[in-house]
């Protein structure tokens, strides 16, 4: 299968890049720390790659798994080399005392990473409200997506099914902003009524 390329070698990172290893794809790490992105791979089916930050990612399809404030300025620094790529936009917009969203008013972050992306490239928002280690677990989860662009929506969608997930289309790329909020509750509703954090949400179509 073809390759993908993951920004970030977190937790998110790691849970994705799990998952997409295990359904066949070969995977492209990449950090800022070379040390890390090796680390990564080397836990990840035999063929993941390290790539060197900053340069063309191998992958068409590059997953941003980036802390949010940090994730502008990455896909900034690319720059032109981000063109014509599917950047799928993991990240959640929360604040540290977790109160409200970061992101700017009327706005998300997953906008505002589509601002600084190259004119050819399309961000794609996806997976954000799902927890790292549940989505590490396996289970056909419902990963939500948001995109301007009918057919980087639609090859976000093929991948998501491909990993075991179930993709659900919320709109256009303004939808992040809910869905970046929705992260949020599911933030508070682990810490609050539902008392664990293994948890994901479901939506049941009868």
């Amino acid at each position: 299968m073809s390759t993908i390329s993951i920004i970030g070698s977190g937790g998110m990172a790691a849970a994705i890049a799990g998952r997409t290893a295990n359904a066949g794809y070969t995977i492209e790490v990449i950090s800022r720390d070379p040390a890390k992105a090796q680390a990564l791979a080397d836990k990840l089916a035999a063929g993941a790659t390290t790539g060197t930050y900053g340069a063309i990612p191998a992958g068409d399809i590059v997953i941003l798994a980036v802390p949010y404030t940090g994730a502008a300025s990455v896909v900034a620094e690319y720059g032109d080399a981000l063109d014509d790529k599917v950047i799928i936009d993991i990240t959640n917009t929360a604040s540290p005392d977790l109160t409200g969203l970061v992101s700017p008013a009327g706005s998300s972050g997953a906008q505002e990473i589509a601002r600084v992306a190259p004119a050819s490239a399309h961000v794609v928002k996806a997976v954000n409200t799902l927890f790292g280690h549940v989505l590490a677990k396996g289970g056909r989860l419902a990963a939500f997506i948001a995109a301007d662009d009918p057919q980087a929506k639609a090859r976000v969608s093929t991948f998501i099914e491909s990993l075991g997930l179930r993709p659900l289309d919320v709109g256009g790329l303004h939808m992040a902003q809910t869905l970046e909020a929705l992260g949020l509750m599911m933030i508070g509703l682990a810490k609050n009524g539902a008392g664990t954090w293994d948890i994901a949400l479901n939506v049941d179509i009868g």
